[in-house]
């Protein structure tokens, strides 16, 4: 039997924060398990319908609101079932290819609907639901998209701080910094060109928190030959926030190694990894908020954020913060000793790992099926999605291997078109070297609770992953050893 949690501190003065505080808490002391180890058993089949429902009949009418986010909705879909170990026959496989086709802009890009105006967050779900369901050759999706294009769009939209809109006449968002690289990862269109300025950007949103903003705000001098861009003051433009964190930490890892390639410089960018992993830390709830994450400061618990704060300590570990398990090599892969020497090196016990797990089994899953934000709201395909994903990294411990990247290096073969090649080639081995570490896997409950493993920079499986990047980088990745 679980002991009764304590409430969090209070002052005595009532405001609407509290109220909503004291709300929840109350709410979700109805959700705790009798026993910490015993938490509710995952609902697949109720969360399957769910999806399959959406998918097949279509969304209910209050999804009207998304129809600027098709591309979203499918992919939420799609990878939710590759979490949960399912996958689509070939006749759903075609009729989400041709879908995902209709939102391709015909300058470039992929739009949130058929007619719509390309934009970075949309691109990104299409290419990640073509990694999914797609293939080569005509009717797959694959080599319907026109990469040409597509580097247009994004090079028209790059700002001279580093920065991207999301789109023509719309604002920066460091989320659409994110989409951008993931999508030309794994489409094979990185260059110089293309990834100049990102990384300053990057660290200008850092936050005093130690979080990431959607931005910042760029400064010039006012020389009479034109504007200068200066390095500050670049302040950040709002909050720190968990969605805007993880795109800003997965983008770092994207670019360490273009930032490898580039020559020693004093100015070379630099994160603040302190404030960063003690700002994490303080974002998962306490005991009577099941361990959920919240994704702000004095904000309440929620789901979603079970990814978006919860995947960013494997990010971490791959720079060589939080104790970095799983680590085969005896060399640095750390850019964090580099840019802070006094760092001690931290274990990934600042986290706990079964106290998400148990948020999401007993507080995250809606009884009619799909995940939620958290009771009594309704389940959606976007909770659902990272609800799920954030489950799978909970679960499971995947690190960079220095092994798996040596492997995949020795067996790259120069395509044709080489230009940018060491580039590239460090960009593919590095994104397809991350490796489930065995007889690591920690899951709460029955093995009924199990996700696959996921990406930890994509959130696509490695099969989906290395499926697509093998296609367009025209290489033939070594098969990763049979699990005894």
């Amino acid at each position: 039997m679980m002991r009764q949690p304590r409430r969090s501190p209070h002052d005595s003065y009532e405001t609407e924060t509290t109220d909503h505080q004291t709300e929840t808490e109350t709410i979700l002391l109805k959700h705790l398990p009798l026993s910490p180890d015993s938490p509710s058993p995952l609902q697949r089949d109720s969360h399957l319908q769910f999806l399959i429902r959406n998918l097949i009949q279509g969304f209910p009418s209050r999804y009207i609101s998304q129809d600027a986010s098709q591309p979203w909705l499918l992919y939420w879909t799609l990878q939710s079932f590759s979490v949960m170990g399912v996958a689509l026959d070939p006749n759903n496989k075609q009729k989400a290819i041709d879908t995902i086709m209709a939102w391709q802009h015909p300058d470039g890009g992929f739009g949130g609907g058929p007619g719509q105006a390309a934009h970075l967050l949309p691109t990104y779900a299409a290419v990640c639901a073509l990694a999914i369901v797609g293939r080569p050759g005509p009717g797959g999706g694959w080599d319907q998209i026109d990469r040409e294009k597509m580097y247009k769009f994004f090079m028209s939209i790059k700002q001279s701080d580093g920065a991207f809109l999301v789109a023509h006449h719309a604002e920066v968002d460091v989320r659409g910094t994110y989409c951008l690289l993931v999508t030309v990862h794994l489409l094979n269109m990185l260059t110089p060109e293309l990834l100049e300025g990102i990384p300053g950007f990057i660290m200008s949103c850092q936050t005093y928190e130690g979080g990431f903003s959607s931005a910042s705000q760029p400064y010039f001098s006012a020389e009479p030959e034109g504007p200068i861009l200066l390095d500050s003051p670049r302040p950040p433009l709002g909050e720190a926030h968990g969605g805007y964190t993880f795109c800003s930490l997965a983008s770092w890892v994207m670019l360490q190694p273009y930032l490898a390639l580039q020559k020693p410089s004093l100015q070379r960018p630099s994160l603040n990894f302190k404030t960063l992993l003690r700002w994490l830390v303080q974002m998962q709830g306490s005991e009577i908020e099941l361990g959920g994450f919240r994704g702000r400061t004095n904000k309440l618990v929620d789901g979603c954020y079970s990814w978006w704060v919860g995947g960013c300590f494997a990010l971490l570990s791959s720079l060589g913060i939080v104790g970095a398990h799983g680590r085969d090599d005896n060399h640095q892969s750390s850019t964090a000793h580099e840019e802070d020497e006094s760092w001690d090196d931290i274990d990934d016990s600042l986290w706990d790992r079964a106290a998400l797990q148990r948020y999401i089994l007993c507080a995250g899953q809606h009884p009619a099926g799909g995940l939620r934000d958290k009771p009594p709201k309704a389940a959606d395909s976007y909770h659902t999605l990272y609800c799920l994903a954030g489950l799978s990294a909970a679960q499971h411990n995947v690190f960079l291997s220095s092994t798996r990247q040596d492997a995949i290096v020795h067996g790259w073969r120069t395509p044709v078109e080489s230009k940018h090649e060491q580039l590239r080639q460090a960009c593919f081995s590095h994104s397809l070297s991350w490796t489930e570490e065995e007889g690591t896997s920690r899951v709460l409950g029955a093995q009924n609770n199990r996700m696959n493993a996921t990406h930890p920079v994509f959130n696509l499986t490695m099969t989906h992953t290395e499926g697509m990047m093998a296609h367009f980088y025209k290489q033939t990745i070594p098969s990763r050893p049979k699990k005894t």
